[in-house]
């Protein structure tokens, strides 16, 4: 069983029935959407219909009590696949072919391979994170996945009310009793775009562009100049925020104002927006790197490779450990020995047959831990540094 909610059609909804669901307004990453009529009467039908799927599916008389948190052994307790549900809270559409959609296939897999009743929200604001995890754990969801290190703050306050939930923070930070997180090694394969980057540059410019910054995006910055930097030691790496992971139109604006600064290598991790950022650097003449999914055919003049994430992998895995009764409340970190989950995508062929065989190379190097990213201190902050061994 499959329940979606849009959380920008609470307010026609509510005229309807009550919703399962109530949002406040369009934040950053909340963009509203006019819908066709055909369209709203599809979502108004699942809305008016939630409450009672969900009651006949997971609240019946021969149904166990769902039972998540543990709080003894930080481990989930549960019954099987088909009386286990997952939910996910998304900050922005699952049609995005990035971020948000990786997700959400995710969330399919999980419901396709191991029988689970599965549901989502998308477009939720940094405002109505606390409200939209509540409502599931209220409905009685196992496992709950906020899609983002952004909901960092919201699991935290959300968690300690409901201990028979478990909630998992997909490239978050948080662990205990009922928390965990997945993290992507966001600092391998940025390092090897670095190095890349470095090696194609003409003005020894070079930019990360993303939304907003937090611990993911921050390690991401961080690999890139790193390899950037391994390359050619003074090289110039600008960092830029657009505050809004899907407003192309902010994209195109971050990224025309990075190259007229100078800027011709652009390292990007966008959602909705990353074909803005990519398309733009095709039109001026500069590289760019892909990300989350490969992005290669979205600017083929632009794009040198990209850095794939196989998040839905990774989401269906830890669900696999959910309904094993295996989670655990720590931090999951994937990397490159994990292939089908975070490898280099396809080359341009703007990259020279060296070079790419000098990024092969390095990502064996990381491979065999002659190149690892340890914990340090510069200028003052702690961040890490590379030692090779």
């Amino acid at each position: 069983m499959y329940i979606r909610i849009r959380s920008d059609l609470t307010e026609r909804i509510n005229s309807i029935t009550n919703p399962v669901f109530k949002f406040g307004e369009s934040g950053d990453r909340n963009m509203s959407q006019k819908l066709p009529r055909r369209q709203f009467i599809y979502y108004a039908s699942a809305a008016l219909g939630t409450s009672l799927l969900l009651k006949a599916c997971g609240n019946s008389s021969n149904s166990p009590t769902p039972n998540v948190g543990n709080t003894t052994n930080n481990s989930t307790a549960v019954t099987n696949g088909k009386n286990f549900k997952i939910a996910m809270v998304l900050p922005g559409i699952t049609t995005d072919k990035a971020w948000n959609q990786a997700g959400f296939q995710g969330l399919d897999t999980a419901k396709n391979q191991l029988g689970v009743e599965t549901a989502f929200v998308e477009k939720v604001a940094q405002a109505d994170q606390t409200e939209a995890l509540s409502d599931f754990a209220r409905r009685g969801y196992n496992v709950i996945f906020a899609h983002g290190g952004q909901f960092d703050a919201a699991i935290q306050q959300v968690a300690p009310q409901f201990p028979k939930t478990f909630f998992v923070g997909v490239n978050g930070a948080v662990q205990g009793a009922n928390m965990a997180s997945l993290r992507i090694d966001h600092l391998q394969t940025s390092y090897i775009c670095g190095i890349i980057g470095a090696n194609m540059t003409k003005s020894n410019k070079l930019a990360y562009l993303s939304a907003q910054s937090f611990q993911a995006t921050d390690e991401e910055l961080r690999g890139f100049e790193l390899g950037a930097k391994s390359v050619k030691p003074n090289i110039q790496i600008t960092p830029s925020y657009t505050g809004d992971w899907n407003d192309a139109a902010k994209a195109k604006e971050a990224s025309l104002a990075l190259i007229s600064s100078g800027v011709d290598v652009i390292y990007q991790w966008l959602d909705n927006a990353s074909p803005a950022v990519l398309q733009t650097a095709e039109e001026k003449g500069v590289f760019a790197f892909g990300n989350t999914t490969d992005q290669l055919n979205l600017a083929p003049k632009a794009v040198l490779t990209s850095a794939v994430k196989r998040i839905d992998l990774a989401i269906a895995y830890l669900a696999d450990l959910a309904v094993k009764n295996n989670l655990k409340g720590e931090v999951y970190t994937i990397g490159l020995e994990r292939p089908e989950i975070l490898y280099i995508g396809k080359f341009s062929d703007m990259v020279p047959q060296e070079l790419q065989q000098k990024a092969l190379q390095t990502k064996e190097a990381i491979l065999a831990k002659k190149i690892m990213f340890e914990p340090c201190q510069e200028n003052g902050k702690s961040t890490r540094c590379v030692k090779q061994a």
